[in-house]
């Protein structure tokens, strides 16, 4: 009976301990999104110039600004961003996959002269 009660308390004490440490171990390894800054226009009219080339996959935030004289676009992973007329700015979220992600500007003539890429996603 001393012997059964004593298993009863270790498994217990197990238990509580566990249900203390499994939550505060998840919200450590809650992924964080990635934010990529996207600069249109400069330093030449048609490239783009992006803050990072490789991410982690899963979500991802463009924080796209126009610094050219032109008005440009992004799009990537079939979202886009509003036609952005000089000095103008939109974020724009994406899910990323694993492997190559191509973006472009969507004005016509404007990929063509360089303003496409890709987007890494590990």
């Amino acid at each position: 009976m001393v012997r059964y009660r004593i298993g009863l308390l270790a498994l217990v004490v197990a238990c509580a301990s566990l249900a203390w440490v499994l939550p505060a171990g998840a919200q450590q390894t809650t992924a964080r999104a990635t934010t990529i800054t996207v600069t249109a226009g400069k330093p030449s009219e048609f490239r783009f110039t992006l803050s990072k080339k490789t991410v982690p996959h899963g979500a991802v935030t463009f924080k796209v600004t126009n610094k050219g004289t032109l008005p440009h676009d992004f799009k990537i992973d079939g979202k886009k961003t509003k036609l952005l007329s000089p000095g103008q700015s939109q974020s724009l979220k994406v899910t990323l996959k694993k492997g190559s992600n191509p973006y472009l500007c969507t004005v016509t003539g404007h990929a063509a002269a360089g303003m496409k890429g890709t987007v890494k996603g590990t």
